[in-house]
Parts: C-alpha cells; structure tokens; sequence
C-alpha cells in the first residue's frame, strides 16, 4: 500500500458512510483526489469476523493511497485488529472521533470518544504501535471535532496529546458533537489547532465547492482539506480544487459532464461489485449528481424502474440533455463526515 504527502495541493476525500466504497474512491481519483478515506469500519466487527464490516475493506491496486477509517471504543479489540489490517498490508490508518450518529455514540465511539481523552489516546497509541508493524512503515491519523457538548474545547488538549504520541496528522471538522451539522462550521478553530501542533491538520466541515477547499486553506493555513458533502454531489470537486489552486480553468458542470461522471460510477460499480446490492445503490445515488438540473423526478422515476445495468446506463445517457438550473449542495445530515 502507497503511503503519501499531506499537502494543500492534495485533496482528499473524506470517509462517508454509505458512500465511500471502492468504486466511489476510484470515482473521486480519477478526478482528482489525492488521497481516499474507507467507509468507517467498525473494529469490533473486524474482530468477530463480521462479513459485512469486511467488504468495506475492499481494494484493488487502483486505490491507492486509501487511509482504512476505523472506529471503537473498546481497547481490546484493537491490538488484534490492527495486526489483521496491516497483515493484509494497509498501512495508513485513521481513528473516528468525530461521528455523531446515535447509534455509534451509544457504544462510547465516535465523537463520545472525545469524552475521555485518556481512553482515545490510549487507543490512538495502540493504532500507532501496530501500524509500525508494516515492513513499510504505518501512519496513523485521528479526525474528531471540537468536543463532544458545546463550548468544549477539548481537541486544544487532545491535538499535542496526540502528538506526543506519534500520531502522523489529524483532521478537525470544527463543529461540537452536539451541534452534529447545524449552524456554521468554525475555521477560526481550525487556525488555532494549526497553531497548536506541528503535525499536519486537515480540514474538513463546509466544503461544499472547491472554491470553499481554496477559501479554507487561505484562511487557516491548513496542511489540507477534506472534501465530504461537496464530493458527493460532483465528484469532480478534486480536479475543479486543483485547478482553482493553479489558477487554471475547469470545463462547466453541466449535464455532458456530470454524464460521463454517471457512466463512470456505473462502469466502476459493476466492475468491482457487480451484484444486485450494488446495483441498487448506484441507482438510488444517480440523482444525486443530477442535482440542479431539469427533469430530475421524471429522471428519478425511470431509474427506480431500471432492472439492470444495461437499463441503467442508458437513464444515465438522459442526464447529458438535462437542462442546468440553479445548483445547490444540500448538506447531508446522515453520515458521519
């Protein structure tokens, strides 16, 4: 597995539950993304041997550089686990602290984890001593928010701690737990981790457009910046970011684009998965990238009535005509960004 450099110039795609499959993550590379994040998988079900956690981790040679997202709250679990992952050669690691869905929270996971400090360092120090296992070298990073309730500040105590560790970089979605995606995310937070540690920071939360990821940089002189809800609606995000950073100019997103974009998701889909489970999810995500064009429910309807992916691709093929109208990201509130 290929390790990375963490730079302003290399996008990355964040890990989206639902989402960030294999065929997303060779999707968002092939427009630009410098580096993709898995899905999160859950550490317990690694350890039980649970075959739905495990198809989360697949990969081909194509998907490369991909951090494996992990989450647990539960120590003991983690040494065994991690001597799996790097056994079958992943290196690069990330620990969620930074998901607030109920139902990860209630296992003392995610964001939760932000509640003991001790505890979540304690964890990240097992990740990095496993990780170190690889015959290559391992990296280990952990994303997380401000805290888990508002006003706490608790990544201001967590960040060095985790450096002192070893801990090769983390990712801030400047948002309290609590708050999950209401309101403002708050890049001022972000500039003053950045100035609380030396080890790189990413930015993630707000990152609708590219020209939001450039914005972001500016302002807090982040090492990166992690796109989630942007990517999801135009995986295009990565090469439009490279290119508002070069100051070069991107074609517009309009129907003919985000067509090819379709095609590609399906080919990459029944090419890595290609059985009933996956088809069913590409058609439900479809309309999605057609976001903010006209003709999008009558779109809706014929690919609810698609039955394979022949069926599919040519519903794609419609997209190409659509009209654009006025496109808006709408945020995502069911994923742990």
């Amino acid at each position: 597995m290929t390790t990375f450099e963490i730079t302003p110039d290399s996008p990355w795609l964040a890990p989206l539950a639902g989402y960030s499959d294999l065929p997303f993550r060779l999707l968002c590379r092939s427009h630009g993304a410098g580096v993709t994040c898995s899905e999160m998988v859950s550490v317990k079900g690694l350890s039980f041997k649970n075959s739905g956690t495990r198809r989360l981790l697949n990969t081909c040679p194509d998907d490369e550089p991909v951090v494996i997202q992990i989450f647990g709250a539960e120590p003991q679990y983690f040494p065994e686990t991690m001597e799996k992952l790097v056994s079958m050669g992943f290196r690069n690691f990330d620990l969620n602290c930074g998901c607030a869905v109920r139902k990860v929270m209630k296992s003392g996971s995610g964001v939760a984890l932000m509640r003991d400090v001790g505890l979540l360092v304690r964890i990240a120090g097992i990740m990095v001593e496993k990780a170190a296992q690889h015959p290559d070298g391992g990296r280990v990073g952990v994303k997380f928010r401000l805290g888990p309730e508002y006003g706490d500040e608790t990544y201001l105590d967590l960040a060095p701690r985790l450096e002192d560790i070893g801990v090769n970089w983390v990712t801030m979605h400047p948002r309290y737990g609590k708050q999950l995606f209401r309101g403002d995310a708050d890049w001022n937070k972000l500039r003053k981790l950045k100035d609380t540690v030396s080890i790189p920071v990413i930015a993630s939360g707000d990152l609708y457009t590219a020209r939001d990821g450039v914005r972001c940089i500016e302002e807090t002189g982040v090492d990166g910046v992690m796109f989630a809800r942007g990517a999801m609606f135009d995986p295009t995000i990565f090469d439009r970011f490279r290119a508002l950073r070069a100051g070069r100019e991107m074609p517009p997103l309009d129907g003919t684009l985000l067509a090819e974009v379709v095609r590609q998701h399906i080919k990459f889909t029944k090419d890595y998965e290609g059985d009933g489970r996956s088809f069913r999810k590409i058609r439900s995500i479809i309309p999605r990238y057609a976001k903010g064009l006209e003709g999008i429910r009558a779109l809706r309807g014929r690919l609810n009535q698609c039955a394979s992916w022949e069926d599919l691709e040519t519903a794609a093929s419609e997209i190409e005509t659509m009209k654009k109208a006025d496109r808006i990201s709408t945020p995502v509130d069911d994923n742990c960004l």
